[in-house]
This record gives structure tokens, C-alpha cells and sequence, in this order.
């Protein structure tokens, strides 16, 4: 191009001349592709020539594939070393938890198959074929996780089948599943008998009193050794007997807050063969305000007396001798009475309010000795189960009551001379003033010496339990069924058996249980 104004340099000009020559023809489009998805296609190749180059040697990637295009027949599988030859005495084995239909229908996330070493066998004996592939569906959510738990299941199955499974000829079972014994249905002998569940109340419905607590009884900050709990629990086993004790206090009292007027105390004597185990349960008199206090006093005083003479009174027992224990119990139960009347004397307390019903009952430690004796004063209740039976073997006391009779000391109606006698008004005679007042009748002493078999249940209760054992049959069969048949109760259970609520009776209740090996 020259400058203006100037006159062309021939060849300089030539190229212009050349570009804007209307003689040459347009370059017009490119005979390469060059439409949109020709574009798309070459950036995606380019894509996957640079993952192919990133990616470690010996895998090969899937052929591109675009959107729109059909899926392959089968899925790609993830490419892996050829598999070499494999060694004598290797087996190999399938990943536990996987379906053989799972397999192919999707792409695999499991380690592919490694060969395990097997169970040295003799050279001429063909390996056992591989267990066949388990055919349940198992989702796994923890890759981790279901290693683990194969591992686990894996460990589980050869412990059990042992040693000797693996010497076993394949294709044999064991003895135990050959005979049919592993799915022998069960019987009522090979199930276990289990105490009917304890129930709060028996009887026509439930009492009117709550089941627990309200109330507890007044506490003087002076006096706090007379304070009485609300329940004590015990128990002991020796020799072929197991004891269960317990004292409650009733639905009343507890309402009411007033202290439980039952006192529960056991003790053991010796050591070996030769202890004495007594309990020693206690009644105070009814609407009296020291009934708990005269209670616990009869206890001490009992205990404390049988505590001194339980060598002898052991010796007795084991040789059978009634007689002696009898009068020997008897003396012990007198003096101790005698004591807590003498202490309500010093109180300025009439003897019958500050009064008790007693109690006791002793078990020898010696396994071969099973008597078992019974003392006391008062009503309640002794029973014993046998058989699935309650029988009441409380000692009777037989009273003369009614009017005289003729020949056993009524007086006769007439004279031999034919003279009738004065009409009895029935007018008392008054007190000569130099006799001492009469002591009212004191209660009789109650003893018996029984012979303990195996499987019997002996029972000892106050008033509060043994009234509602003879008037509500619901409750007779509600222990039957928790304590026959079956091993002893834990001191719990005894306490719910105990405190089973009948309506009607609200009274304290203490008991003490004996069961037989």
C-alpha cells in the first residue's frame, strides 16, 4: 500500500490487490463438523482422554456413552487382574451376606474372591465342595458394620460345630440332628412350672385403705429409740430349711399413723451344727398407746432367756426329748412374761394394758435334725403346706365351758335328810381385805413338736395373717400356688406374698416361713 498521493510500487501492492480481487471466490463453511453437538462430543472426549490419563494402570474405563443413546446389555464390571493359576490345597470362597441374584443385576461393591487356605488333607482325598451361596436378602447399610458381624456369625458357627466338624466326611450330620432330637416338639414335662405373678389383693375386690403408707406415727425428739419402722424383712437358710420373716404394718395404722403394734425378732445361738435359730414374734394389746413397746420387750425378754439355755435346749431337740422341752420352754416363756408385767408395775400401767401375745418358733442348724418347735402364749396361727394343702396345726386349748353338771361339781339338789338347798342368786361375795386381790387368768402356754418332711412349708403367724388364711379361701389358694412346688422366695417376693391385702382385715401382719429342702 503506498503512501497518498503516491504512484503504486508494482509488486508491493500485489497482496491487497489479491485479497479484495472480486475474481477470487468466498472460503465459504469449513468441510470439518461444526455444529453444537459436534462441539459437546469433542469436549466430552476430551473429558475422559483426561481421566483415562489419571486413571492407574491395568483398569480400562467404560465407552462413552451419550445421553440419548441406549443403555449396553449387560453392565460394566469392574476390570480386574486375569486370574492366575491356583495354588494345591486352595479353595475359594464366597463373600458371606450376598445373593447369587444380587450379583447380577447391578454393579458389585464386594472384595472380589481371595483364595483361603485350606484344612491340610491327604493328597488323594478331593477337597470338600464350597458351601452353597446363602440365599437370604440382607441389606447393609455399614460396610464396615457387616464385616464385622460376618466375622462374628463366622467364629459363632465353627465354635459350635466344633473340633470334630471339620474331620467329618462331607455330607453327614451330626448324631444329635441324625436322631431327630434338635426338633422333638416339647412337652409339658420339659417346660418349666412358674409360680403364678403376685397379685395386690385377693377376694371379693379391693380393700378400702390405700395400698401404701399415708401416714407415719407421731416421734418424740427425746424419745427416738421408740420409734418403729414401718416393715422388717429377714432371712436365713441353714442346713436343709430356708426362713423367710417379715412384719408389716397394717392398712389401718397406717392410715391412722400409728406405730405397727407386731415385733419381729430373729436370732441364731452357736456356730456349726450346732446353732439354734429362734424368731420370736410379738402382739401388743390393741388400743393401747405403749402396745409396740410391750411387743418388743416380750421379744428381748424371750430371746434372751432361750440365748442362755440354747446349748441345752439344742441337745434336747436333737434327741427327741418333748417332755424336757416342753417344761423347759414353758419355765422360759413364764419368767419372761413375768418380767414385762413387773416392768408395767413400775410404770404405774395396769398389767393388761401393757400386755403381749408370744410367739416362738426354733429350727436347728443340724442338717440331719428336722424338728421343728413351736412355743408360746396367744392366739394366731401355725400351718403348714404339704401336698399342695394347707392343714392348721395350731395347737388346741380345751377349756371346760358351760354349766355344771351333775357329779362333775355341781352341788346336789337336796339334802339326805330331804331338805332343799337356798336358791344362788349368783350375788358375788365381796373381796376379804386381808386375801390379795386375784390375779386375772393368764392365757395357756401352747407347744408342738413336729417332724419336718421334704417339700413342706411351715408357717407362723400373728392374728393379722392367720385370720385372713382361715376366713378367705382366695388367699390359701394364692399361696399354695406361689410357695408349693417351687424354690423358696427372695425375701422381695416373700414380702409381696405377705402383704397380699384382703378386705376386711387391716391388721399388723408378721409371719415367718420354713421351707424343706
Amino acid at each position: 500500500m503506498s503512501q497518498q498521493g503516491g504512484s503504486p510500487t508494482g509488486h508491493e501492492d500485489d497482496w491487497w490487490g489479491q485479497l479484495y480481487d472480486d475474481s477470487i471466490e468466498d472460503t465459504g463453511p469449513t468441510a470439518a463438523p461444526d455444529s453444537l453437538d459436534d462441539r459437546y462430543a469433542s469436549a466430552v472426549g476430551a473429558m475422559d482422554e483426561a481421566s483415562a490419563a489419571d486413571a492407574p494402570r491395568g483398569t480400562e474405563s467404560a465407552p462413552w456413552r451419550a445421553p440419548w443413546e441406549p443403555p449396553p446389555a449387560a453392565p460394566p464390571v469392574p476390570a480386574t487382574f486375569p486370574p492366575g493359576p491356583v495354588p494345591p490345597g486352595f479353595v475359594g470362597r464366597a463373600p458371606r451376606g450376598r445373593t447369587a441374584s444380587a450379583a447380577g443385576d447391578g454393579p458389585s461393591t464386594q472384595t472380589p474372591l481371595t483364595p483361603v487356605p485350606a484344612s491340610p488333607m491327604p493328597p488323594d482325598t478331593p477337597p470338600p465342595p464350597a458351601a452353597p451361596a446363602r440365599t437370604d436378602t440382607v441389606v447393609v447399610r455399614d460396610a464396615g458394620a457387616d464385616s464385622r458381624r460376618d466375622a462374628i456369625a463366622g467364629a459363632a458357627e465353627a465354635a459350635e460345630a466344633g473340633p470334630a466338624a471339620q474331620g467329618r466326611p462331607p455330607g453327614t450330620a451330626p448324631a444329635r440332628a441324625l436322631s431327630g432330637e434338635a426338633h422333638r416338639t416339647a412337652t409339658q414335662v420339659d417346660l418349666p412350672t412358674l409360680p403364678p405373678p403376685p397379685s395386690g389383693y385377693v377376694g371379693s375386690g379391693p380393700p378400702t385403705y390405700d395400698a401404701e403408707p399415708t401416714a407415719l406415727p407421731p416421734a418424740d425428739p427425746d424419745d427416738l429409740d421408740d420409734l418403729v419402722a414401718d416393715t422388717v424383712l429377714d432371712g436365713a437358710r441353714y442346713g436343709a430349711s430356708t426362713l423367710r420373716a417379715a412384719s408389716v404394718r397394717g392398712d389401718s395404722a397406717r392410715f391412722r399413723g400409728e406405730p405397727r403394734r407386731d415385733s419381729l425378732l430373729t436370732a441364731r445361738f452357736g456356730a456349726g451344727d450346732q446353732a439354734l435359730v429362734l424368731v420370736a414374734m410379738a402382739t401388743g394389746a390393741r388400743a393401747t398407746p405403749g402396745a409396740h413397746r410391750a411387743a418388743a420387750e416380750a421379744c428381748r425378754w424371750i430371746v434372751r432367756a432361750v440365748g442362755r439355755s440354747h446349748a441345752r435346749l439344742a441337745e434336747d431337740i436333737r434327741a427327741g426329748r418333748r417332755g424336757e422341752l416342753k417344761s423347759g420352754l414353758h419355765r422360759l416363756t413364764d419368767r419372761s412374761l413375768g418380767r414385762l408385767r413387773a416392768g408395767a408395775a413400775e410404770r404405774g400401767i395396769d398389767p393388761e394394758e401393757y400386755a403381749a401375745t408370744l410367739r416362738c418358733l426354733l429350727l436347728p442348724a443340724d442338717p440331719g435334725c428336722r424338728t421343728r418347735v413351736f412355743f408360746g402364749v396367744g392366739t394366731g396361727g401355725l400351718f403348714r403346706l404339704r401336698d399342695g394343702e394347707w392343714q392348721d396345726i395350731e395347737p388346741r386349748v380345751t377349756d371346760v365351758t358351760g354349766d355344771p353338771v351333775v357329779g362333775f361339781g355341781s352341788l346336789p339338789a337336796e339334802t339326805p335328810e330331804g331338805d332343799r338347798l337356798t336358791m344362788d342368786l349368783g350375788i358375788p361375795t365381796p373381796p376379804s381385805p386381808y386375801e390379795p386381790a386375784p390375779e386375772p387368768p393368764r392365757e395357756p402356754f401352747r407347744f408342738r413338736a413336729s417332724i419336718a418332711r421334704p417339700g413342706d412349708t411351715l408357717l407362723m403367724c400373728t392374728d393379722g395373717l392367720a385370720e385372713p388364711l382361715r376366713g378367705e379361701p382366695e388367699l390359701c389358694g394364692y399361696l399354695t400356688g406361689r410357695w408349693s412346688g417351687h424354690a423358696p422366695p427372695g425375701l422381695a417376693a416373700y414380702l409381696a406374698d405377705v402383704q397380699v391385702r384382703v378386705k376386711g382385715y387391716a391388721d399388723d401382719r408378721t409371719a415367718a416361713a420354713v421351707w424343706e429342702a
